[in-house]
């Protein structure tokens, strides 16, 4: 296979590193995770990573805790698991490089854009933690606003369904998926696709969405290099 995107920025979210546990990192899971990632960075494609936090803290279910605080401590979370993915692709023998949003320079280099790039040019994953380095941003929105950053030509979002539907499947068995969608379709229906602040940004930034299943995490390469799995989001899906 070759693969059809030159940069792509993969989103990872916290739960899919914790494998049936369900909370923490499992660390086979992760290993399965990143092999598909080596291969595809052996093809030439530029990997950027961007890991949510929820398998070890989720803020929205913080109860009465200060909002801020909260969102601080799921950075913190996104940071574990940010060294956890660094750690499984070096063991597969990729170069990675972690850099975060908010400051902790004797675990990971600050984030600096022309330094992301560079290192991409060179060959090595950058995975990317703390979101945005604010609280109130998703690290949806952290996905997009790194993608638009560093100019990726798609973001692949991995989650636990194999698209998006217009209802939950696992509630409505009659639930319709999507092979292709509109940014518009996504904001003015509601999909739970990313939040609209994350939407928004990929539309205005012209950044298409690929949502897929990572229950096989080789639908990683399969989708670098183009087959049609999951679902699509784009600008204009007439063409």
């Amino acid at each position: 296979m070759q693969p059809k995107y030159k940069r792509v920025l993969l989103k990872l979210s916290g739960e899919s590193l914790a494998g049936n546990e369900g909370h923490g990192i499992d660390f086979d899971t992760v290993l399965r995770i990143c092999r598909p990632i080596k291969t595809c960075s052996l093809m030439g494609v530029q990997i950027a990573i961007v890991v949510g936090g929820g398998n070890f803290w989720r803020g929205r279910s913080s109860g009465q805790m200060d909002r801020t605080r909260a969102d601080h401590m799921g950075m913190l979370a996104t940071a574990i698991n940010a060294l956890g993915v660094a750690d499984a692709l070096e063991q597969l023998g990729v170069q990675v490089r972690v850099q975060t949003a908010i400051s902790m320079q004797e675990v990971a280099e600050p984030y600096i854009r022309n330094r992301a790039v560079r290192h991409l040019e060179k060959g090595r994953v950058v995975v990317f933690a703390c979101g945005t380095g604010n609280p109130f941003f998703s690290t949806d929105t952290a996905a997009s606003l790194r993608a638009a950053e560093i100019e990726a030509d798609i973001i692949l979002k991995a989650t636990m369904v194999d698209g998006v539907y217009d209802s939950d499947p696992k509630v409505n068995p009659n639930a319709k998926k999507f092979d292709t969608l509109s940014f518009m379709d996504v904001l003015n229906k509601d999909l739970k696709v990313m939040d609209s602040t994350a939407a928004s940004m990929c539309r205005d930034n012209h950044i298409p969405i690929c949502v897929f299943s990572l229950d096989d995490p080789e639908n990683i390469e399969r989708v670098i290099c183009g087959q049609s799995i999951g679902t699509i989001v784009k600008e204009d899906t007439t063409v």
